[in-house]
């Protein structure tokens, strides 16, 4: 039965279409499923009187957590500038412009050829005849030597089309997907760590502050001390001994303020670096008190929470499915592929007729179906070593929900325990406190020495100092609490 060339091409073209729709049911590979998390069911030290059972900590956003107003500049300032939030922010990019570029794979690829010359020589030695017609149009005869043996100047448009028969350009964009959304919970990973240290630093600012107040309140008490001391040396009733004890006393304090004025330098030049910004002073208030959110009618949530809160949880799920894909697509690799593939545009002999129409006008279409034989095994150890990649991941994925669960009870123990070393560190300063008044009027009167005196004084300075490194201890305790439930990127 004759058919003519526009039948044929109809008759190819439902071909491939059924060929199409028919392979779109073969995709190969193993589809993503979660493994089992063997998660408990709730976090150690959950049962704690501290906490509540309402809403969880890490559904607060950080302006809600935190409730100073110099902290959340610095914080919105480190969001802004801070150069690794930065970095984070163009791996977004690069990776959402992949992601992207995948979604244009399933569509043929299209080339145009602008202009095409091509003229070759050859001798009667060569074994072959000129381009006879080439010389008919002439009007000349051909030469025995560098005759015109092809003579060609061309335009065209050719396309080329690979069929997702197995699944290989599906299971890639399921790949950049999930490597673009790695980036994401990279991104807020960076963000609630960087909301952390900015916190953490500010808190020990303000504990360096108090602890200078602490310093120099006792230096004056020392000072307070050392001329009631005198005066009884002037009278004879106590040795030089005294004097210089007290002094020792008195230096020690003193030493303190220098050594903690540098530490605040330091402190304020590590702060400005987190917020992006060149060395100098970072504005502070001047209170231990109402920093955050400290609401008992907040939860800890429960450890399947972890997986939809915390960014580098998430981020390791992402990496397992992107690492499934790959092992999909280096298993596709090894099956048949099936391409589509057409060029049409003009040639001709001699650049007068190039675009003779319809003279010079070409077109051709063609299918190919081919299949890797013998590539030395590579294929093969591709798609086994993209397996075992793929078991990598689940095990960092599994390794980074047992330390999250482990970090959120670590956290919530170190929350409640630093509560009550306060309660006894504040008795403690009230009982310093307390001794050293004591102290003096006994001095006074006559029935203390002055080594009790200094003893007092010196317990005081120890316990005020312990009372402001276990406040801040506490507030980079809750912070760690926070972060550590995936608080923060919100």
């Amino acid at each position: 039965m004759y058919m003519d060339k526009k039948s044929i091409l109809k008759v190819l073209v439902g071909c491939l279409c059924a060929a199409f729709f028919l392979v779109q049911g073969c995709k190969v590979g193993q589809k993503y499923q979660q493994p089992d998390l063997n998660l408990p069911e709730k976090f150690r030290g959950d049962t704690l009187a501290y906490f509540g059972d309402t809403s969880s900590i890490s559904r607060l956003s950080w302006k809600e957590f935190f409730h100073d107003p110099t902290l959340k500049d610095l914080i919105d300032s480190a969001l802004a500038y801070n150069f690794d939030m930065k970095t984070a922010l163009r791996n977004i990019e690069i990776a959402n412009k992949w992601m992207r570029q995948n979604r244009l794979n399933y569509l043929p690829e299209i080339d145009a050829t602008i202009a095409s010359a091509n003229k070759q020589y050859r001798s009667k030695e060569f074994g072959s005849s000129p381009s006879a017609r080439w010389y008919d149009r002439k009007g000349t005869d051909a030469p025995d030597n560098m005759f015109t043996y092809l003579s060609q100047f061309g335009t065209e448009i050719g396309f080329s089309w690979e069929i997702d028969v197995w699944g290989k350009i599906s299971n890639a964009k399921e790949q950049l997907t999930a490597e673009y959304l790695e980036t994401q919970e990279a991104k807020n990973a960076i963000q609630t760590n960087l909301i952390a240290s900015v916190a953490k630093g500010y808190f020990n600012l303000l504990m360096l502050d108090a602890k200078i107040q602490v310093a120099k309140r006792n230096v004056q008490l020392n000072d307070s001390t050392l001329q009631m001391i005198k005066l009884q040396y002037a009278a004879g009733e106590i040795t030089a001994l005294a004097i210089q004890q007290t002094e020792s006393q008195r230096l020690i304090a003193a030493s303190l303020v220098p050594e903690l004025e540098k530490e605040i330098v330091l402190q304020e030049n590590a702060l400005r670096i987190l917020v992006g910004q060149m060395p100098g002073e970072v504005k502070r208030g001047t209170s231990f008190e109402h920093l955050f959110a400290e609401n008992k009618d907040i939860s800890l949530g429960s450890p399947l929470e972890i997986i939809r809160n915390r960014p580098d949880v998430r981020g390791a799920e992402w990496n397992l499915v992107a690492a499934n894909a790959n092992a999909n697509i280096q298993q596709a690799m090894r099956y048949p592929s099936l391409s589509l593939e057409g060029v049409f545009g003009v040639n001709s002999m001699l650049p007068k007729n190039w675009f003779s129409i319809p003279g010079s006008l070409l077109a051709g279409v063609g299918g190919n179906i081919t299949t890797p034989i013998f590539k030395n095994k590579t294929l093969r150890i591709k798609w086994e070593v993209a397996k075992l990649e793929r078991d990598k991941a689940e095990i960092s994925f599994q390794q980074t929900i047992l330390e999250a669960v482990s970090e959120v009870s670590d956290a919530v123990v170190t929350v409640e325990k630093l509560r009550e070393q306060l309660e006894f560190a504040r008795l403690r300063v009230e009982n310093s406190e307390k001794a050293v008044r004591n102290a003096s009027l006994l001095f006074k009167g006559g029935y203390a020495t002055y080594l009790e005196v200094i003893t007092a004084q010196g317990n005081a300075l120890d316990s005020d100092l312990a009372l402001v490194e276990l406040r801040q201890e506490h507030l980079e305790s809750y912070v760690d609490l926070y972060r550590s439930l995936g608080g923060g990127w919100r």
